[in-house]
């Protein structure tokens, strides 16, 4: 009998990543992914973002190739193949399936007037009681800038699609999409749970551009013939699982209940929990959409706090500062000679586009307090962590503000969180304990593809997934974190104004 295995991708904005996993015991067999560097972000105007979803699917293939090239399938099969996705972005193709404009991703800001000006003239109502969400710089506002500064383009839409629904339709030849999905665009109505007509309707947009539905977990098509000899693998492989980075994420933490919370230091920083009822912020600074197991009868939502310069603003630090002089591991290492609270260094990671927390605004990085006579590269280092975990505890207060409770955050070992400095912040400004476990958005798509082949019971998806790291908050540090918050914060609102 051969040994059945799950395929999973992740599409980032940084990388793409690809695993295959033993179905029956959860073990990573193998991974690769690609590029080696960060895939580079587009900005042809200030505040916008793009990358082109070609990239994407060259990268697939890469990493597809690199992945089996460390292995033997003999005696296997590939049972089934998962998607996660960065989500919010905007891909349009023509009736032939091609790109007709550059992916407009998660990080663009060039909708946030379009979104606001919806906000107002629908109503807080309609907007927070039945989207949960403003319609702000997410897809559909996206899209509506495309209608109004574009036409040309929104002329040739065949179908619009998500990230994960593009790399899905080069898989299969279908273009479809989730419910998952179409809510993290504010395309779906979470209270009368149906499209979201009246944002539709009032951007005008001609609702045959959107995907059909599938089900999150479950066929959403087969590999076809040509993309399998692209790749290496052999045609018919179902597409059984497609979520957005951060359900997925949560997925692969076993985050699937309310009171649950997983949390990303990737390119940008999430934390996110699970409600079973409709929850939201009214001043739109964090988020809500529909989980991976979202259904008529458990409606479970993910609230969602994103800071958009996380990963990506340490990446721009070791790059263009050090000029890669130093690994991140050195990085780590001189950052945690600096005493807590970087002595009175204050650094804030807003360089990635308008920031929800703070109201859509673009704020900008920035470091705070330099002394000549005081501070060093570690002390810049040292900032910057801590600046991303103080970024995090005032979204996390917001998320508290609104009903939320932690106990305990679940985070996989990877980015930010194999930083023994960042882990200590994180934990203490927050003061709330940390499991870090040998998971990954991949390794999630996998575990999500036996879930919905019918291979798999949601509680048999934690095979394999273990705790690597346990971390309490520490009376002492907590003390001298809060006190380094309070000086940040302060900063902050002085920055704001």
């Amino acid at each position: 009998m051969s040994k059945k295995l799950l395929l999973g991708y992740d599409i980032g904005s940084s990388s793409v990543k690809a695993s295959l996993i033993d179905l029956e015991t959860g073990n990573l067999i193998s991974s690769a992914f690609s590029p080696l560097q960060e895939m580079k972000i587009n900005s042809p105007q200030p505040g916008w973002a793009e990358q082109h979803p070609e990239t994407w699917w060259q990268h697939v293939l890469n990493s597809t190739k690199k992945m089996l090239s460390e292995i033997s399938l003999l005696n296997t099969e590939i049972a089934a193949i998962g998607i996660s996705y960065q989500m919010h972005g905007l891909v349009m193709v023509d009736s032939n399936h091609e790109v007709i404009y550059p992916a407009i991703i998660w990080c663009d800001s060039r909708a946030v007037e379009t979104g606001n000006k919806a906000f107002k003239e629908l109503g807080e109502e309609y907007c927070l009681g039945s989207c949960l969400n403003s319609p702000g710089n997410f897809t559909a506002s996206k899209l509506k800038w495309v209608k109004d500064n574009l036409p040309e383009v929104y002329e040739k839409i065949f179908k619009i699609m998500l990230p994960g629904d593009y790399i899905a339709m080069k898989l299969t030849g279908e273009v479809n999409t989730t419910i998952s999905g179409l809510s993290e665009g504010i395309f779906w109505d979470l209270s009368k749970r149906t499209y979201a007509n009246k944002i539709i309707d009032y951007y005008g947009i001609n609702k045959n551009l959107l995907a059909d539905i599938v089900p999150t977990f479950g066929i959403q098509g087969k590999l076809r013939k040509k993309s399998a000899e692209e790749l290496g693998l052999p045609a018919g492989i179902p597409v059984t699982y497609r979520a957005g980075d951060q359900p997925n994420n949560a997925l692969s933490l076993n985050v699937l209940n309310s009171g649950e919370v997983a949390a990303t230091a990737g390119t940008s920083g999430v934390i996110y929990g699970i409600a079973s009822k409709n929850i939201f912020d009214t001043q739109g600074r964090v988020n809500t959409f529909a989980h991976v197991n979202y259904s008529d009868t458990v409606p479970n939502v993910g609230v969602l706090l994103c800071i958009n310069g996380t990963g990506i603003q340490y990446s721009w630090l070791k790059q263009q500062i050090f000029e890669n002089r130093y690994s991140y591991d050195e990085l780590n290492s001189f950052a945690s000679s600096v005493n807590i609270g970087s002595d009175d260094l204050l650094y804030f990671p807003f360089g990635n586009g308008a920031e929800r927390m703070l109201r859509n605004k673009e704020l900008s990085a920035s470091f705070s307090g330099i002394n000549f006579n005081l501070h060093e590269k570690n002390h810049l280092i040292r900032a910057a962590q801590e600046g991303i975990a103080f970024s995090f505890r005032y979204g996390f207060d917001i998320m508290k503000e609104i009903g939320m409770e932690f106990n305990v955050i679940r985070a996989g070992n990877s980015n930010l969180f194999q930083s023994s400095v960042f882990r200590e912040a994180f934990v203490n400004t927050l003061n709330v304990a940390l499991e870090i476990y040998n998971a990954d958005g991949s390794r999630g798509a996998a575990r999500g593809a036996g879930i919905g082949a019918g291979l798999l019971a949601e509680s048999d998806a934690v095979r394999g997934l273990k705790v690597l790291k346990s971390i309490s908050p520490q009376n002492e540090s907590v003390k001298l974190y809060q006190s380094a918050y309070q000086n940040w914060k302060a900063r902050l609102k002085q920055l704001l104004n």
